[in-house]
């Protein structure tokens, strides 16, 4: 950065002392459930030889993924409710940014790539076996870390490719690439297009492959068994629910030109506290199966 801005200032959500206090005590309550929650999955699944099938190996991953994703921004959110320095440092803006996007994009392919294992599972039953490896498994796992790498990547450095001169005030809960446009001392109008062309090619794409395999595993039980009934409404239910919940808000945020609008805040709040708070309910929580394994291992 060769710009005179050497530290941000992150507005957050309210100047109110009252307000504050509140999420102060909410935000604690919501990251110490997620911590617990994803955790006590991620022990399970490790820890488990029942547990032992891919759909349980990605959820695995989903709750690490939960647990990093959330713990980028939400701890620094609950320091700046009791402190009146909301300051933050040049790099930690920038690593905060990446974060952010690399852990969210790596969730939602991690999603998506389980929406494919569970058409394969019920769509092509017989194949399900040699189509899911555990050699097949950890590659989708590896390309959906390194597309949420060079997504991030790409975000980072148009980012900090913009000379800041100042102000430095980030109205936002944390360091994101919207916000930090508005500060920036150029046109960032092309840099917001190709921001946004990025982030709606794969919000919208994952969401349609979501939708999609919905919709191809109802239409393919018209020629399945009594058990392939019984398990495609549970997996369409979760992946609907995670499509409102988990794309609903970024859709909001990036498909639309960069600007900003005071809506972001809550739905950044919402996609970074809420849903990495429910993942574990929707996913493994709700499944008789989990829920046995964590009776007998703890």
């Amino acid at each position: 950065n060769a710009s005179g801005v050497k530290e941000f200032v992150l507005l957050g959500l309210s100047e109110n002392p009252g307000v504050q206090k509140i999420c102060f005590m909410m935000f604690l309550a919501f990251y110490t459930i997620i911590l617990v929650r994803n955790l006590l999955i991620v022990i399970t699944a490790i820890s488990s030889q029942r547990l032992n099938s891919p759909m349980y190996f990605f959820l695995y991953y989903l709750s690490f993924v939960d647990i990093c994703y959330s713990s980028i921004t939400v701890p620094k959110m609950i320091t700046s409710f009791l402190h009146k320095n909301k300051t933050i440092s040049f790099v930690g803006c920038i690593a905060q940014l990446f974060g952010v996007h690399f852990f969210g994009c790596t969730g939602i392919f991690i999603l998506t790539v389980m929406a494919y294992d569970r058409y394969v599972a019920i769509c092509r039953p017989p194949h399900y076996t040699a189509a899911m490896t555990r050699c097949v498994c950890s590659r989708l796992v590896m390309g959906s870390w390194v597309g949420g790498f060079l997504h991030s990547i790409a975000q980072t450095l148009l980012t900090t490719c913009l000379p800041f001169c100042g102000p430095n005030e980030v109205d936002h809960c944390f360091c994101d690439v919207h916000p930090l446009l508005q500060l920036a001392c150029t046109e960032t109008y092309a840099v917001g297009i190709i921001v946004v062309a990025n982030s709606r090619t794969i919000t919208l794409s994952c969401f349609l492959i979501l939708v999609a395999s919905c919709v191809v595993i109802l239409v393919s039980l018209q020629s399945q068994t009594l058990e392939g009934w019984q398990k495609a409404p549970s997996t369409c239910r979760s992946h609907i629910t995670m499509v409102v919940l988990f794309f609903g808000p970024r859709t909001f945020i990036y498909n639309r030109p960069s600007s900003n609008l005071s809506e972001d805040k809550s739905m950044a709040v919402f996609y970074t506290v809420i849903t990495p708070t429910l993942n574990p309910l929707i996913y493994m929580l709700s499944n008789e199966e989990v829920k046995s394994t964590m009776r007998k291992l703890w």
